[in-house]
């Protein structure tokens, strides 16, 4: 396969949607793709950056490409794609998140690049910005709709909601979850005893995890809310908060104000992902909104029970009361009500998580690339690319 397709992220970060957009790249590679992932330098983590170098992804800098709307700065980005597509000449632009899918596919248009593939990684239909803004993006996604050939969705549910919203047509949508290293994660996975020895966690202590950006839609605030009722009635209970940003000051001020500032511990951002989650009893996903929920399928591939808002994708991959608990966006009394429940029933605990890891393999990244490399042959097939 000589076919060059060119992706574009508005920026790489410890998180989702870049882990999966760089192992897209590893996959399309292995399979004989010629794969160049641009991004705006700027905007990324250095560690992510090199991370896709590692890896063996070949990457560029879209220095004027950002997340906020910009018009000048989002001008200059679209000259720089531009650019670039024109000096690359690839035969598949596959756009990633909204700010560059919406440059990356007007450019591709422009170009007249003959395939173009879309993945949102999620959505911006709510929990992010207020009724006009939200009107404003979703009036650009049904227009650069008609210039894709293919929207990947993470989820059947998210196919539903962009349709619900008149983005696109049934038949340019394909589900491709964020593949997880299922079986890679639990062989790096330290046994529960060591791992909250290390984090300095009672053996006897009933554990909630939530793992993330400290950010608002994450819904960490929501956790340490349910705190105080949660501790009032299993006395042993401790939230461990994996992750950083901007949101994590208002949190310690939030569980001081809750006088529960004792039983919260931040660590800060990590790569370890496996050594902080197994470490739980359960883990907490109180996000209001999430494209799949990639900690999620983490989480349960580790044999955890997950409790989580039903937004989002979230719905798609946890079968409620049988891997895990779904729970209602914003609904603090009912995580709470949800966490005591598992936190004095350990034989609950393990059912779910027994059957959480049986469910994870249907979002292994085993899956995720077969059905990658599926949509790339069609389309190329289609199109006649090749």
């Amino acid at each position: 396969m000589s076919v060059r397709v060119l992706h574009a992220i508005t920026r790489l970060t410890l998180g989702g949607s870049s882990e999966n957009t760089i192992a897209s790249c590893v996959a399309l590679s292995r399979a004989g793709y010629h794969c160049t992932l641009a991004t705006s330098f700027h905007e990324s983590q250095g560690p992510s950056l090199d991370d896709a170098r590692r890896r063996g992804c070949r990457v560029v800098d879209i220095p004027s490409l950002g997340r906020e709307l910009a018009p000048l700065a989002d001008l200059a980005a679209l000259r720089q794609l531009l650019g670039l597509i024109r000096g690359a000449r690839p035969a598949i632009v596959h756009t990633h998140t909204s700010k560059a899918g919406f440059v990356g596919r007007l450019a591709a248009r422009i170009a007249r690049v003959p395939g173009v593939i879309h993945q949102p990684h999620g959505h911006i239909f709510y929990g992010y910005y207020g009724p006009r803004r939200t009107a404003f993006l979703t009036l650009l996604e049904r227009r650069a709709a008609k210039w894709t050939d293919r929207i990947i969705t993470l989820t059947e549910r998210g196919t539903a909601e962009h349709l619900a919203r008149g983005i696109g047509r049934p038949e340019q949508y394909v589900t491709v979850p964020s593949g997880v290293p299922t079986e890679r994660l639990r062989a790096a996975a330290p046994s529960r005893a060591e791992a909250r020895a290390r984090l300095g966690l009672a053996p006897g202590a009933f554990v909630v995890v939530g793992l993330g950006r400290l950010i608002r839609i994450k819904g960490f605030d929501l956790l340490v809310r349910s705190l105080p009722s949660v501790s009032a009635q299993i006395s042993s209970t401790r939230v461990l908060l994996v992750g950083d940003g901007p949101e994590r000051t208002c949190l310690e001020t939030l569980a001081g104000s809750l006088r529960v500032a004792d039983r919260v511990v931040l660590t800060g951002e990590t790569a370890d992902v496996a050594s902080h989650l197994v470490a739980a009893d359960v883990v907490v996903v109180p996000s209001r909104n999430e494209g799949m929920g990639r900690v999620v399928v983490e989480a349960m591939a580790l044999g955890l029970p997950v409790v989580a808002a039903a937004v989002g994708g979230i719905p798609a991959v946890i079968i409620d009361g049988e891997c895990g608990r779904l729970v209602g966006p914003d609904d603090v009394e009912a995580l709470a009500a949800s966490l005591v429940e598992l936190g004095r029933d350990p034989g609950l605990r393990r059912k779910l998580g027994d059957a959480a890891q049986e469910r994870a393999e249907a979002f292994s990244t085993v899956v995720a690339d077969e059905k990658l490399l599926a949509l790339y042959e069609a389309l190329v097939r289609n199109k006649r690319l090749a």
